[in-house]
């Protein structure tokens, strides 16, 4: 059968590839069915034809996958913030170590490596401490408010529509986090409604209010509101504050970030504290780090503590070892394994948050953690220790092939490899191979009704 764009095609959704697509077949050809699930027979439109695959959206189910629930959230077919709401949690949980073996396969030839079930997330709904809201001068409508009285297009405060960069879906509640940021939220949106200045324009670059970040410590039920803006306005931004400490008792933190920058990242290039503190400070393992508006800090706190009990299992420290902690952020891991290490030794790229590893550690009375900031090939190419242990905890593109012959120089007898992309994960474990073999790998579930996987790979040296 020839295929052609638009063609409506019944398929049998066999099952999901990364990414987090049904997998359907056509005559020999693979098609990648966006909202189909494992089990499903669908009716779907073709929206791109390639030689070798289509790619299709399901637009009816005929028959429903035994695996597929009724999704909670009204938002959940057009918002891109979860797109696996309709699929079993346990389902969920199977694929994502099926994409971690698969990939450690396909990409790295690492078939017989073992691979344990994926550790399930304490929360499956409420479990994010981080979300970020954008403003934007065009509110998409759902099909069901199309039409009713009072909803007006001039201004959403939401998430994004999967696949654009300009369509926001101006969102009531989010499942993904604790109820209370939705009322957080919803003071907030009314406040700029109110305001009289323009809200930021994805398209045109003008306006002031930008984005609405949220972030939630869950030692002490903790709240920073982060307000970002074109420009700085004090006299725009402090009454907000204002109300939201005096009606939130849980809010500790409200600042406003600055950008002029047309990228649509929530970062400022200032930042103002309107109110409390700069930092709300969370507890992981019995140590407390302090988070300001702009750190990275795992966004599921809980799953984090699993993560994190698993990098130390896979490190096998006995008290005395020199630990190197590569891409070590605000040092979360660095200072979790200080106190079964002899020394840890942390590398990160921003000075930023090496400033806040050094700051936590002082918090923690923790004397046998330095850390230095710079590119990782140039700090270890000068490093005046030789680890017994190497942590890496890389960004999504994985390690830079200089890196590894680093690595590969200072020769520990263990790497233990955190990755949030099992792509990446599976392409540098092969790079490694020749020196170190990969003994087991735990995917670690952060990110519920995501495709998205936490994976943690433990590797020893080969020969002497």
């Amino acid at each position: 059968m020839a295929l052609k764009k638009g063609q409506i095609l019944d398929l049998e959704i066999a099952g999901l590839v990364f990414g987090g697509r049904g997998l359907a077949h056509v005559d020999g050809l693979t098609v990648f069915v966006e909202g189909g699930l494992p089990g499903d027979r669908v009716k779907a439109r073709i929206h791109r034809k390639k030689r070798r695959y289509a790619e299709a959206r399901a637009i009816e189910v005929v028959d429903a996958s035994p695996h597929r629930l009724a999704a909670p959230c009204r938002y959940s077919d057009f918002c891109g913030g979860c797109t696996w709401q309709s699929l079993a949690y346990e389902t969920q949980l199977h694929y994502k170590r099926r994409h971690v073996s698969e990939a450690l396969a396909h990409i790295g030839g690492l078939g017989s490596v073992t691979v344990y079930p994926t550790m399930p997330s304490e929360r499956v709904f409420a479990y994010r401490n981080k979300m970020e809201f954008t403003c934007s001068d065009r509110r998409w409508l759902l099909p069901a408010e199309l039409g009713r009285e009072g909803v007006g297009g001039d201004f959403g405060l939401g998430l994004h529509v999967p696949g654009t960069f300009y369509k926001v879906l101006d969102i009531e509640s989010c499942l993904l986090q604790p109820s209370l940021g939705d009322a957080i939220l919803d003071d907030v949106r009314a406040y700029i409604r109110t305001s009289g200045l323009p809200v930021y324009g994805l398209r045109s670059h003008t306006g002031f209010w930008r984005f609405v970040m949220l972030r939630h410590a869950v030692a002490g039920d903790r709240w920073m509101v982060n307000i970002v803006t074109r420009a700085s306005m004090p006299r725009a931004v402090q009454p907000l504050a204002d109300a939201l400490l005096q009606r939130y008792p849980q809010i500790v933190s409200v600042v406003n970030n600055v950008t002029a920058s047309k990228a649509g990242v929530a970062v400022g290039e200032s930042e103002a504290l309107l109110g409390g503190a700069p930092v709300i400070v969370e507890t992981v393992g019995g140590l407390d780090f302090e988070i300001s508006a702009n750190s990275f800090f795992q966004t599921n706190t809980r799953g984090a503590e699993k993560l994190y009990r698993v990098v130390k299992a896979y490190a096998q420290l006995s008290g005395s070892e020199t630990v190197i902690d590569l891409y070590c952020g605000t040092g979360t891991i660095a200072l979790l394994l200080a106190g079964a290490a002899g020394e840890v030794v942390g590398i990160e790229q921003v000075p930023a948050a090496v400033e806040n590893a050094r700051r936590n550690a002082r918090i923690n009375s923790i004397s046998n953690c330095r850390f230095a900031a710079g590119d990782a090939a140039q700090v270890l190419t000068g490093l005046d220790v030789r680890p017994q242990v190497m942590v890496i905890d890389p960004p999504r593109a994985g390690l830079h092939p200089k890196v590894i012959r680093r690595v590969l120089a200072l020769s520990p007898a263990r790497i233990v490899y955190v990755s949030c992309n099992p792509a990446t994960l599976a392409r540098d474990l092969a790079l490694l191979a020749e020196n170190y073999a990969p003994k087991a790998v735990q995917p670690v579930d952060l990110f519920p009704h995501t495709h998205h996987i936490e994976s943690v790979a433990q590797l020893e040296r080969k020969g002497p």
